[in-house]
C-alpha cells in the first residue's frame, strides 16, 4: 500500500461536485485524510471562483489505475476535456504524489509540477502532509508553503 494524494477543485455547482466527489473517493478507497476547502479565485482566466482541497489515502493500485479512477470521476461529473486547461470545471481531480515516486511519462508526472506553483495545490497539501518531504525538491510541505508569497494567490479556509 502506498499513500497517495490527491487535489480537488470546481467552479461549477461546486459544493455539490466536490461532495459527490468526496464520497465517490471514499467509496473507492475508504478513509479519506483530508485538508480544509479554500476558495480561491480562478487562476489564469476570469471566472467564478473555486473550492479546493487535497485528501489523502492508501492504495494498492498503480499511479496510473489511480489515474484512470479519477478520469472516470470526473466524466461522470461532466468534466468537459474539449476545453483549454485554464478554464471552469465541474471537477479536476489531480494526481499530486503517490507516496515518493518520481515519474514524467507524458500523460502522467509526480510529483505534480503544480505542488511548488499554485498556493491552492501548496496550502492544502502542507496542512496534511506538513513534515513529508517533496521527492524532489527534498523540503518539507510545510518548508514549501512557509516559502510561498500568498499573497500572489488569495485563498480563504471555509472551515476553522
Amino acid at each position: 500500500m502506498v499513500k497517495v494524494f490527491v487535489s480537488v477543485g470546481s467552479n461549477i455547482d461546486r459544493e455539490k461536485n466536490v461532495a459527490s466527489a468526496l464520497e465517490e473517493l471514499a467509496a473507492e478507497y475508504g478513509d479519506l485524510q483530508r485538508s480544509r476547502t479554500f476558495e480561491t479565485e480562478a487562476v489564469g482566466f476570469e471566472g467564478d471562483a473555486f473550492y479546493n482541497l487535497v485528501v489523502a489515502f492508501e492504495t494498492g493500485q498503480t499511479p496510473q489505475q489511480v489515474q484512470e479512477v479519477l478520469s472516470r470521476i470526473e466524466d461522470r461529473h461532466g468534466r468537459d476535456r474539449s476545453v483549454g486547461k485554464f478554464s471552469s470545471r465541474t471537477l479536476d481531480l489531480d494526481l499530486l504524489l503517490y507516496g515518493d515516486l518520481v515519474l514524467d511519462e507524458p500523460n502522467l508526472k509526480l510529483p505534480r509540477p503544480e505542488i511548488l506553483e499554485y498556493a491552492f495545490v501548496l496550502q492544502p497539501l502542507a496542512e496534511i502532509a506538513a513534515d513529508m518531504k517533496h521527492p524532489v525538491t527534498g523540503f518539507s510541505f510545510s518548508m514549501l508553503w512557509d516559502a510561498f508569497d500568498p499573497t500572489a494567490q488569495p485563498m480563504w479556509p471555509l472551515e476553522k
